[in-house]
């Protein structure tokens, strides 16, 4: 028999186990129609995200197995839930159930959210892979993604009465470069801040504070509208970063 302590090892594969849990329901919640559920369900998922790594490190219970299933979670969570929400919204612009339903000239529209789940994919392959992100991103990474598309349902279902907002968010040529952006920010070559403090050092942690600030202001001022600002100006602020180390570097 497994001792007490042995038992306790597998605690965060358990905790990543949930993650899968809050994705796969998320994805049931979508195809219902229920996008706020899966908004909620989403969030937990990456409540789970984070404590299963915490526990690993806390109990230093790392393994193989561990490393790969929280891949998979990931792909569940972020990567499968985020492109059925594209696709969701998609269907409402024509106005159709399912895409069985869908005339000859819409399918194509209906495939490009499944370039999101593709590139995620795609994502998660190359972060196991590379050894540069260790403590900052190169790309965008998936729960990231996952926010700035979640917010666009979000925000549709606390703010109904916006109607300038349901035309942008439910036409279909912006809901298709929303999904080509959202999966080349996923594998670009960019440097993004992560935000693993080392220290709580301002100098060092300028970009973290600044983005963190921004955000309280947004939420201060804009409510549930700030939520869909908070990655476009975290993707803007890592440009930023990227572009003053280039010229550090040149002189």
């Amino acid at each position: 028999m497994e001792s007490r302590k042995d038992i306790f090892r597998h605690l965060p594969n358990f905790i990543t186990c949930l993650n899968i849990l809050c994705g796969a329901l998320a994805v049931i919640f979508i195809f219902e129609g229920h996008l706020l559920t899966a908004c909620l369900l989403v969030a937990c998922g990456a409540i789970f995200d984070f404590m299963d790594g915490l526990t690993a490190r806390a109990i230093h219970a790392y393994s193989n197995i561990g490393k790969d299933l929280d891949s998979l979670a990931d792909m569940v969570s972020f990567g499968v839930v985020p492109g059925m929400m594209v696709f969701h919204l998609m269907k409402q612009t024509f106005g159709i159930q399912g895409f069985s339903d869908a005339c000859s000239c819409q399918y194509l529209w209906l495939l490009m959210p499944m370039l999101i789940i593709i590139f995620s994919g795609l994502r998660l392959a190359k972060f196991n892979n590379d050894t540069r992100q260790t403590e900052s991103f190169i790309g965008l990474a998936t729960p990231a993604n996952t926010i700035m598309i979640g917010s666009l349902p979000l925000v549709l279902g606390f703010y109904p009465e916006l109607t300038w907002f349901s035309e942008l968010v439910l036409n279909k040529y912006f809901l298709a470069l929303l999904s080509v952006f959202s999966s080349l920010m996923l594998v670009a070559e960019l440097p993004m801040f992560s935000f693993k403090f080392k220290s709580f050092a301002l100098g060092k942690n300028i970009l973290r504070y600044s983005f963190l600030l921004t955000i309280i202001v947004l939420i201060i001022f804009l409510g549930w509208l700030a939520v869909p600002l908070f990655i476009p100006i975290y993707i803007l602020l890592s440009v930023f970063e990227w572009i003053t180390n280039l010229k550090e570097m040149k002189e």
